[in-house]
């Protein structure tokens, strides 16, 4: 059932996403920054916790988490420092998914060349 759950969060995101990217001239770019606030926005509601019970990897694994983790941050930043700790917990929770990504996308240009 874990498996199931998650692919259904996973799946549900995938099809809003393809419904957006074939009935509207939104650019991939477009869709992923939607889907960050779209994740930030739930989280706000706090439903994304509950989404994230539900679906377990389904929901951490999807862009919509990255915004979830970010909104997460500010607000543990804001309860600690105030105001001003709303910058620097946005990039205390979300620092491995950014730092994994500059590595990765590092890794990768040193091992495959971009097609001409």
């Amino acid at each position: 059932m874990i498996f199931f759950n998650a692919f259904l969060v996973a799946g549900t995101f995938c099809l809003l996403a393809e419904v957006l990217m074939d009935n509207t001239k939104l650019t991939p770019g477009h869709i992923t920054s939607i889907f960050v606030v779209l994740g930030a926005f739930l989280s706000f509601l706090g439903l994304y916790e509950p989404l994230i019970r539900f679906g377990g990897a389904g929901a951490t694994l999807i862009i919509a988490n990255f915004g979830h983790m970010l909104y997460q941050g500010a607000i543990i930043g804001f309860h600690e420092i105030g105001v001003l700790g709303l910058a620097g917990g946005l990039l205390s929770k979300s620092s491995l998914a950014l730092v994994s990504a500059v590595v990765f996308a590092f890794l990768f240009t040193l091992f495959f060349k971009p097609k001409n």
